[in-house]
């Protein structure tokens, strides 16, 4: 199908943006890699009166250092949060989902902050954001906001995000000594997930110190497996100790069932996913 008609702009600076966004209100729509608004757009499912391009603006690309956080712009494709170094050395769980996100030809186009403010249940980048206790940065009217990721979620495809704010930045802690896993279940090659779980783990003398797990569609928005977290604590880093943990992975979830699978089948596989992704992380 073919999209209905609307105006489009290309701003240059964040500023530029957010005026643009402001004057719209709730007939603007961003694009941020298109990967998700343009099939809505041919489908007609959306139709904004002004297209904002954020492609342009370069301060919201690249990766840095700050301080001890680690400062990714929102316009940073998956592509270069693959291959950049800090990236690896800081925070290897979202490399390694990202990793998994649909093919090479998204990578390259997609963005990370894209992915996050789309709040997809299904995508594989806001479980690993919520695992990292990430923090959000979101820029408007009245200045800059830090919404963590554990209140940036609010509801399927919604997000702390109004309608004159744009998601700049995301921060995250440096994660150097912690290992990770992210494992996906999907039914075909390059599709969403039908659950994915998110795991980094610290390990100390042979038993897990701290662990974080991240469950990806199993519910509204990514929630955190507290139950496993807290079962893992001071266990020894073998696979017996980690299947038992696993066992309290839908604890506090509330998936949904579709075309993809039931409540019961997406429960097993958080338990499942659980105990491969945390095991694969402390390599036993």
């Amino acid at each position: 199908m073919i999209p209905a008609s609307f105006d489009y702009i290309a701003p240059s600076t964040v500023e530029e943006a957010m005026a643009a966004l402001d004057e719209a209100g709730e007939d603007a729509k961003v694009l941020a890699g298109g990967q998700s608004l343009l099939p809505v757009l041919r489908m007609r499912l959306a139709d904004p009166r002004l297209v904002v391009d954020l492609g342009r603006i370069p301060e919201l690309r690249g990766v840095r250092q700050e301080g001890g956080s680690l400062v990714i712009g929102s316009m940073t494709s998956h592509h270069e949060i693959l291959g950049d170094p800090l990236i690896r050395a800081h925070a290897r769980l979202l490399a390694l989902a990202t990793r998994t996100v649909a093919d090479p030809q998204v990578r390259h186009r997609g963005t990370f902050g894209g992915s996050l403010a789309h709040a997809d249940p299904a995508g594989d980048l806001p479980a690993p954001a919520l695992a990292l206790n990430a923090d959000m940065v979101i820029a408007g009217p009245s200045g800059r906001r830090v919404v963590p990721a554990s209140e940036f979620f609010v509801d399927y495809f919604t997000t702390a995000l109004q309608a004159n704010e744009l998601l700049v930045e995301v921060r995250m802690p440096h994660w150097t000594e912690w290992s990770a896993h992210y494992e996906k279940f999907n039914r075909v090659a390059q599709a969403w997930s039908v659950v994915g779980v998110a795991a980094a783990v610290r390990t100390d003398d042979g038993a897990i110190a701290e662990a974080r797990v991240g469950l990806t569609n199993m519910g509204p928005t990514p929630v955190r497996a507290a139950g496993v977290e807290r079962a893992l604590i001071g266990k020894p880093a073998t696979s017996e100790a980690i299947r038992e943990a696993a066992r309290h992975a839908a604890e506090g979830t509330s998936p949904s069932s579709d075309a993809s699978a039931d409540v019961d089948y997406r429960q097993h596989l958080a338990e499942v996913l659980t105990g491969r992704a945390v095991a694969t992380a402390v390599g036993v």
